[in-house]
C-alpha cells in the first residue's frame, strides 16, 4: 500500500486539531453553563458582540450549543457602535445576516466622550466600560432579554483577580453570573473556563471578521497587559499554574483567610471532648 502524500497526511491532522480546539471550547463553555445555571429555559439571551475574537467564538459557541441544548432559548446579537473612527460598520450586519442571527446594531458616540473626558496618557477603559454598560442594560430592557452574555474569558477572569490584589487590596475576581447592582439585569460569562489562546486559534480557524478597537487596542499603559503578560510567561514556564489559580477560585476557604466578615474568628471555641489535633507530619498545604 502506497504512502500517503505529505499535504494530505497534514491537512488530516490539522483538520485533527481543529475538532480538538472546537470540542474543548464547546465542553468547557457547556461546563460553566451547567455549573452556574446560566442559561435556562425559555432564555433570550443578549449575546454583545463587540467584532472580537471572543465575542465572535462566544456566539459561534452559543449557535452550535443551541442546537443540541436540553432546553430552548433565543439568542440576539447586539453590538454596539460607538464611532470609532474607520470602523466598518457593514462588516458585522452583513455576518450576522449571512448566519441567519437575528441583531441589533446601537450607534452612540462614546468614543468621543471617552477622548474627550480622558486626559491623554491615561487609561479609557474605566468610563468606556461604564459608558457601554448603561447602554447595553437599557438595551437589554427594549429588547427583553432576560441573560446579557458577555465575552470575558478565563485569562480575563484571572487578571481581574491578579488586578485586584496588586492594586486594590481585594480577593476579588470577575464572577461567571451576576446580578446588576439595580437587580434588573443578569449578566453571563459563558467563556469563563476558556483559554485566550483557544479562542484566538479558533477565531483564526473559523476566520471571524475581527475588528480591532481603537480605543483599548491602543492603550500601551494598561496593568492589565502587564499583568497578562505575566500569565503567559507563567503558562511557559510552570505548566499547569494557570488551571491550579483557576481551581483555587472555585475552593475558597474564609475560615483560612483573613477577612472577619466571612467568618466569625473572635467566636472560635474549641469543642468540648475533641479528639487532639496532630501535631506531627501535618501537611504543609493543608486541604482541611
Amino acid at each position: 500500500m502506497k504512502p500517503q502524500p505529505i499535504h494530505l497526511r497534514d491537512s488530516r491532522k490539522e483538520a485533527y486539531e481543529e475538532s480538538k480546539l472546537a470540542k474543548r471550547i464547546r465542553r468547557q463553555v457547556g461546563e460553566a453553563i451547567a455549573d452556574f445555571n446560566m442559561i435556562e429555559q425559555g432564555d433570550r439571551v443578549m449575546v454583545c458582540l463587540s467584532g472580537g475574537k471572543d465575542s465572535h467564538g462566544m456566539l459561534d459557541v452559543l449557535l452550535s450549543l443551541k442546537e443540541k441544548a436540553p432546553v430552548d432559548f433565543e439568542l440576539v446579537a447586539v453590538n454596539l457602535d460607538q464611532k470609532q473612527p474607520g470602523f466598518p460598520a457593514r462588516v458585522l450586519p452583513e455576518y450576522l445576516e449571512g448566519r441567519g442571527v437575528p441583531f441589533r446594531i446601537i450607534e452612540q458616540d462614546t468614543y468621543s466622550v471617552v477622548k474627550r473626558v480622558i486626559p491623554e496618557g491615561k487609561t479609557m477603559c474605566s468610563l468606556c466600560s461604564r459608558l457601554r454598560r448603561g447602554i447595553l442594560y437599557r438595551v437589554a430592557g427594549e429588547l427583553g432579554a432576560t441573560k446579557i452574555a458577555l465575552g470575558h474569558h478565563r485569562d480575563d477572569v484571572l487578571a481581574t483577580f491578579f488586578l485586584n490584589l496588586f492594586h486594590g487590596g481585594q480577593l476579588k475576581a470577575m464572577p461567571a453570573k451576576l446580578l446588576s447592582d439595580d437587580g434588573r439585569h443578569v449578566v453571563i460569562r459563558p467563556l469563563a473556563y476558556v483559554a485566550e489562546e483557544d479562542l484566538a486559534a479558533y477565531a483564526q480557524v473559523k476566520d471571524f471578521p475581527i475588528i480591532p478597537c481603537t480605543l483599548c487596542g491602543s492603550q500601551e499603559n494598561l496593568q492589565r497587559k502587564v499583568i497578562g503578560q505575566m500569565l503567559r510567561e507563567w503558562h511557559k514556564q510552570h505548566p499547569g499554574r494557570i488551571e491550579s489559580i483557576l481551581r483555587a477560585l472555585t475552593e475558597v476557604r474564609p475560615s483560612h483567610l483573613l477577612d472577619r466578615k466571612l467568618f466569625d474568628f473572635a467566636g472560635l471555641e474549641p469543642f468540648v471532648n475533641a479528639s487532639p489535633a496532630p501535631v506531627e507530619g501535618e501537611p504543609l498545604f493543608s486541604e482541611a
